[in-house]
């Protein structure tokens, strides 16, 4: 009995200790956001819903570009970019902090991009993997 109580015991802390200090990881760091097909028309109609959040969040050296796909069948503007029907717009980003854009895709007109740092390795990344697993 104690030996399985004490295998557990050693289980849980090498998986504390791997949350804690294995790099963060993701597929890919592009985060895909689309603008769906018929946006323009919407908008134009006085649709006030929202099709994209009114702000992203991004990691920096995890997911740290963001990936606007056009689908609708007008061009759309993201801050200086016209982005054409069919087209991606990748747009990385290497500085932690608050970017505003004018965004034609969004009712208010705008979008902000958050970029945030990595968490640290130790407590703060265990944190954040605990809160991301809460949160899912």
């Amino acid at each position: 009995m104690r030996t399985g109580i004490a295998v557990v015991i050693a289980l849980l802390l090498a998986a504390t200790a791997w949350a804690a200090l294995a790099p963060l990881q993701a597929g890919s760091r592009d985060l895909l956001f689309e603008i769906p097909k018929g946006t323009w028309d919407r908008r134009m109609k006085g649709d006030k819903s929202s099709i994209l959040p009114e702000q992203l969040t991004l990691m920096l050296g995890v997911r740290d570009v963001l990936l606007l796909r056009n689908s609708d069948t007008v061009p759309q503007m993201f801050g200086p970019v016209l982005i054409m029907p069919g087209q991606d717009f990748r747009l990385p980003f290497a500085q932690a902090g608050e970017h505003p854009f004018d965004c034609t895709a969004h009712a208010s007109g705008r979008m902000t991009v958050l970029v945030v740092d990595a968490p640290a390795a130790g407590l703060p990344r265990l944190m954040w993997r605990l809160h991301s697993l809460l949160n899912t």
